[in-house]
């Protein structure tokens, strides 16, 4: 019994939403030869220009962790671009109105939906291979977002988006 309360506590947290991602990176690219990145010149993240500064920030703080090099001669280009869209709210109260006589039953129900709904954001992460023009590694995060955040929090959250889209870069084989 124990176990079984353990199981359905660890599915209820699991399904609890974080950021969902999904890789994908070209078989025949060399990851080991890339060692310096820039941001794509022409990036338009589709972000309000601070939110694109903290996710930027994001980004070279943590591709310096991976020993990726910001320079003026990159072997990779980084281009971010993101998809804003709305699921209805998934939380709802149940109501139900029945009757039995008889072996005849009848039953009504519906769902009440609670809150309006929640705003995500789809950011796609490329990676580019600056001397074949070729897109060699990419990651696509979708995320929760409330744009009612504060700063730090919208900070936070850029953060662990990247982690969680970075985490696949260099591709293991």
């Amino acid at each position: 019994m124990r176990t079984l309360k353990l199981i359905l506590v660890c599915a209820v947290i699991y399904s609890c939403g974080g950021p969902r991602t999904v890789y994908d990176y070209d078989e025949q690219a060399n990851f080991n030869s890339y060692s310096s990145i820039a941001v794509y010149p022409e990036i338009r993240t589709g972000l309000s220009e601070l939110d694109e500064r903290r996710l930027l920030s994001s980004v070279e703080s943590f591709l310096a962790s991976k020993n990726l090099a910001a320079t003026g001669d990159p072997d990779l280009y980084l281009n971010v671009y993101t998809e804003q869209y709305q699921e209805p709210s998934r939380t709802n109260v149940g109501l139900g109105i029945g009757g039995t006589g008889r072996n005849v039953g009848v039953g009504v129900s519906g769902g009440i939906p609670l809150g309006g709904p929640e705003t995500f954001l789809r950011l796609t992460f490329d990676l580019i291979d600056v001397e074949n023009d070729a897109l060699v590694w990419q990651a696509v995060v979708d995320s929760k977002f409330d744009f009612d955040w504060r700063p730090e929090e919208r900070e936070q959250h850029f953060a662990k988006i990247v982690e969680e889209a970075m985490v696949g870069y260099p591709p293991k084989r």
